[in-house]
């Protein structure tokens, strides 16, 4: 665990991946004098008000906890400025930091960023990362600036992209990651030993959030990218396809072989465990779970038995 961390930390996070950064800082015994995090939010269907992680984690650790709607009022910012930090350590905060609080810690503001940056840079790293069928993935610790992830590197990680990695399965691992290097970092940074490498923008990608209409498949496209695209979508936003007016979401699905037959892109091929569909490279999409609104997710099988979908029925594509 080596020696405590000295100095007087502001975390600011709000989700699950940033409470792995915080629970890290925790053990380390970083002196952690206040935690910001987004205001509870109704959750589910039926909008139960919730707590974020980060809350949950700091108030059982007898860390102060903030929850300003905006960080740009200056009632904010000098609250922060009472608080003396040494550094702000941001992980999934949820909010751009407005340049009159990057300025207040006189080590700066560094963010734990799950990606290999500058790939991916914006608030989908993970899903965008799994998407877009890189090899790698990883975790970067950067020094805050006003632009969107652009700042210079502190520490990088990289790890192999796990085989069939979801964004639920992924997070965690990167969440840990992301504990460990913050911590890292700031030894690092306290000890002096740590040079911020400024980023090559030529190289830089965008991981912009994802929306609800993301999640349409495009049967129009090569049966990997879509294999990928269920992947990355899942738990949020989901991925779906239209029939008519029903829209059905796709929970689980692979790569299938080469359709056998002719057909355009959207033709559906009935398998004897799933329900294929011909994509624009010939393959087929091989959904094996699906979910009606308003129902519980089922097995293709199962699904097809209550609803059935005629070999050769064809799809839309966007």
């Amino acid at each position: 665990m080596g020696q405590p961390l000295p100095g007087r930390i502001v975390f600011m996070g709000t989700p699950e991946f940033a409470a792995a950064s915080l629970g890290a800082l925790v053990k380390a015994k970083a002196n952690v004098v206040a935690a910001f995090t987004q205001p509870d939010k109704p959750v589910g269907r039926k909008r139960v008000l919730t707590e974020p992680a980060v809350k949950v984690l700091a108030r059982s650790a007898g860390i102060p906890v903030h929850q300003p709607r905006t960080l740009k009022d200056e009632v904010v910012a000098h609250t922060l400025r009472e608080l003396r930090p040494d550094v702000i350590a941001v992980a999934a905060y949820g909010k751009i930091l407005p340049v009159n609080v990057l300025g207040i810690p006189p080590m700066g503001c560094i963010n734990v960023h799950a990606s290999l940056l500058p790939r991916h840079r914006g608030a989908s790293p993970i899903a965008h990362a799994i998407w877009a069928g890189d090899a790698e993935t990883g975790v970067t610790i950067m020094k805050m600036e006003a632009g969107l992830d652009t700042g210079p590197i502190l520490l990088q990680r990289a790890l192999p992209m796990p085989a069939g990695a979801t964004t639920e399965s992924l997070t965690p691992l990167l969440a840990d990651l992301g504990g460990d290097l913050i911590v890292a970092a700031l030894r690092g940074l306290q000890a002096g030993i740590l040079e911020a490498v400024p980023q090559d923008g030529s190289l830089a990608t965008h991981a912009p959030r994802l929306k609800a209409e993301d999640g349409r498949l495009d049967f129009g496209e090569p049966a990997a990218n879509l294999e990928r695209q269920v992947r990355a979508f899942r738990p949020w936003p989901g991925t779906f396809f239209l029939l008519g007016d029903l829209k059905i979401k796709v929970i689980d699905a692979r790569l299938g072989e080469a359709a056998c037959s002719g057909g355009c892109p959207g033709t559906v091929v009935v398998g004897p465990e799933s329900l294929g569909v011909r994509c624009g490279d010939g393959r087929l999409l091989e959904i094996l779970q699906l979910q009606r609104e308003g129902r519980r997710p089922m097995a293709a099988r199962a699904f097809l038995r209550g609803f059935p979908l005629p070999e050769g029925t064809v799809l839309p594509t966007v």
